[in-house]
């Protein structure tokens, strides 16, 4: 079992309890129907967002594919959008903020990124260059580094070809 995956039950348990105190205290602030009647109108949203953002998504990976560029970026950003709806649609007034604060524009490409950072670090690279394209890379200015001296290469058995294979670093 993955190391996270054992907290799963508890978050949950701490998510419902959470709902739980919130809706009460609205209850208690504005009165409970019109608590029962912000989850209500939160859920109808969300239902209607969800049948949205799934069509936005699918129509934004068929024009990634039938321009030849990676679809990455619009599968992500149909994650997030879909996830957004979704906890927008469950019962309750904290998923339905957090749901609707991840349709924010600014807020959804905060999600976007962690979400394809955390793709790029569990998939191969070679995975995540075809999925999101060529991958940009950040250098450090610094003190010039000496150039490496060219070195002779190796003569192995008398120049003869070798069969091996390549392993990337870190895989094996």
């Amino acid at each position: 079992m993955r190391r996270g995956l054992r907290f799963v039950p508890l978050a949950l348990l701490l998510a419902v309890v959470l709902e739980l105190a919130v809706f009460v205290g609205v209850g208690r602030a504005l009165g409970f129907g019109v608590a029962v009647l912000l989850v209500f109108a939160a859920s109808l949203l969300g239902l209607v967002l969800l049948r949205r953002e799934g069509m936005r998504a699918w129509r934004g990976f068929r024009s990634a594919a039938a321009a030849g560029q990676p679809p990455g970026g619009q599968v992500t950003d149909g994650l997030v959008g879909l996830a957004g709806a979704l906890l927008l649609a469950a019962p309750g007034l904290v998923s339905g903020l957090v749901g609707l604060l991840l349709l924010v524009p600014p807020l959804r490409r905060l999600a976007r990124a962690g979400v394809r950072r955390a793709t790029e670090r569990r998939v191969s690279s070679m995975v995540a260059g075809d999925l999101f394209g060529p991958r940009t890379v950040r250098v450090r200015q610094g003190a010039p580094q000496p150039a490496p001296q060219p070195q002779q290469p190796v003569v192995v058995d008398g120049g003869r070809a070798i069969e091996g294979e390549i392993i990337e670093p870190g895989r094996q």
